[in-house]
């Protein structure tokens, strides 16, 4: 056995494995971003409930805004900000005990960043992570403050004053807040107190700590309370503008990714039915079971991905990054996205670079690697698997929701895109995600990965096992279950076309109609 096997295999291979999985166990006491999106679209459907069609006789219309928005929008947002509010006490919880630990050790163990296209990170010293866990520290309580303020006004909506009170009382006495959110609960139970107590400064409180829905109700009972008819027409008139844009927003959201999964569910069906049908002239059946003629072995899957994948993504790269005069932490949205861009360029290139070096020694290589045609039927193949993964990924994620809890960490690319509602980091995040991403994960997960892999395992087996590693790749508890959902369908898609194309436009289509959500969800 050479020198160079014995580094790859029992060197770099094993702080390769020993890294990802203390990654991936670091991720489970990571909240997940599934869990912060619930509540954005929360704020967008209570914004909606307050839509008024000038007809508002019109069965039709009304039954619409049932369907968008469900029977009780107020008794299911209550729902949602407790079980926020429940999640965020837990991770205070856990950043304070974190933070009682970190002062008693001098050091603390750097944790691996994840791969791109994520946030490149930076190793952590024992200072810096007591900076940034007490950052995340103040950032739950003032979440915390925020949702208690949000979570009275949806109480003192339903009748339920008492209650509402209380947690606005409760708020008030916390002393580890800004005293700001106590003065803004306290003008808050005057305006729904009985008798009520108008405060100084109530408008410039609620204007100042609440947004969207829950500002222009407490406008509406601190304007009715003042008698301000024209303060009162105008809040109500900017209410139903708003109201009127998230029923769209709702609309968009809801019916484009439902009408793509009943599509994608009735040709799943089809599908399924004519394999039954018609056995191997089917159009799963197509070549479901002809392997990859592949001339090298191992040795070289593990240099690609362990040398070219992880040490590139994890180690060089965010050296040679750490290295430059950068400000950090980038404040600048549009700095931010660039960061992300260049990074994941760099990563690409590196693991490509490292991926074009190892199979030089094989060139010309065998039919089907790495095949890009553009006459051949890639787009339907692509099309239609994006529309048959949507209703798979989606069964699996609700699954997966209930196994984790809310827990189990998230890409943190999803947080800045859906709180950047500037364009032109937009669109930068869509190169990134939409364009980049496919190409290069298409390229190695399938293009190499799972070809490679029919060499030991039949074709449905090496779907299943590049799968999971493109889904361990994510380094995200919480995403495994669904991004192997996801990667099995790309594995479909690509072993029956056999056409790189196909499984770059399902990647790219689903990468983008997850910004397209986040953008909309974002700019309410």
């Amino acid at each position: 056995m050479t020198l160079k096997r014995l580094v790859l295999i029992f060197v770099l291979t094993p702080i390769a494995v020993l890294l990802a999985v203390s990654s991936l166990f670091s991720s489970w006491q990571q909240p997940q971003f599934q869990s912060r999106l619930e509540l954005y679209q929360t704020n967008i459907a209570l914004q909606a409930q307050a839509w008024q069609s000038e007809d508002s006789s019109d069965d039709n219309l009304q039954g619409i805004r049932e369907a968008i928005l469900g029977e009780q929008p107020l008794e299911s947002a209550t729902k949602q900000y407790q079980e926020a509010r429940q999640s965020v006490q837990a991770n205070l919880d856990k950043v304070n005990n974190q933070l009682t630990q970190l002062r008693s050790q001098p050091e603390i163990t750097p944790t691996p960043p994840k791969p791109l296209p994520d946030v490149p990170p930076t190793t952590k010293t024992s200072k810096q992570g007591q900076q940034q866990l007490e950052q995340s520290f103040k950032q739950l309580q003032k979440l915390l403050a925020e949702l208690d303020l949000r979570l009275g006004i949806l109480q003192a909506q339903q009748g339920q004053t008492d209650t509402a009170l209380k947690t606005w009382s409760e708020l008030q006495q916390r002393s580890d807040i800004n005293p700001e959110f106590g003065e803004t609960a306290a003008v808050l139970s005057g305006l729904w107190s009985n008798p009520p107590r108008l405060l100084q400064n109530s408008q410039e409180r609620i204007q100042r700590n609440l947004e969207g829905w829950f500002r222009s109700t407490a406008l509406v009972q601190l304007y009715q309370l003042q008698q301000r008819q024209d303060a009162l027409s105008a809040v109500k008139a900017t209410q139903q503008e708003s109201a009127a844009q998230a029923v769209l927003k709702l609309a968009v959201i809801g019916t484009i990714p439902t009408l793509a999964a009943l599509s994608g569910l009735i040709l799943l069906i089809f599908l399924f039915a004519q394999r039954l049908l018609k056995g191997k002239a089917s159009l799963l059946a197509q070549n479901a079971d002809i392997p990859w003629s592949t001339p090298w072995d191992g040795e070289t899957i593990l240099q690609v991905f362990v040398v070219g994948f992880f040490f590139m993504g994890q180690i060089f790269v965010p050296l040679a990054l750490s290295l430059l005069p950068i400000p950090r932490p980038v404040s600048d949205v549009r700095l931010q996205a660039f960061y992300v861009l260049v990074s994941y360029l760099l990563v690409a290139s590196g693991a490509l670079s490292v991926l074009y070096f190892s199979l030089k020694r094989f060139f010309p290589l065998p039919e089907f690697w790495f095949r890009f045609r553009f006459q051949d039927k890639w787009f339907l193949w692509g099309l239609g698997g994006y529309c048959a993964a949507l209703p798979i990924v989606v069964m699996v994620s609700l699954i997966n929701q209930q196994l984790w809890q809310g827990q189990g960490g998230s890409n943190p690319l999803l947080q800045l895109a859906l709180e950047s509602q500037d364009g032109v980091a937009l669109g930068i995040f869509f190169s990134t995600a939409a364009i980049a991403a496919p190409f290069f994960e298409e390229i190695l997960f399938r293009g190499f990965l799972l070809p490679s892999l029919t060499r030991y395992l039949p074709v449905w087996g090496s779907i299943l096992i590049s799968s999971l590693l493109f889904a361990i790749a994510h380094l995200s508890l919480s995403e495994i279950l669904p991004l192997t959902a996801l990667g099995i369908v790309l594995g479909v898609v690509y072993t029956r076309s056999r056409n790189l194309l196909a499984p770059m436009l399902l990647h790219s289509l689903w990468n983008s109609g997850t910004l397209l959500s986040l953008f909309i969800l974002g700019s309410n």
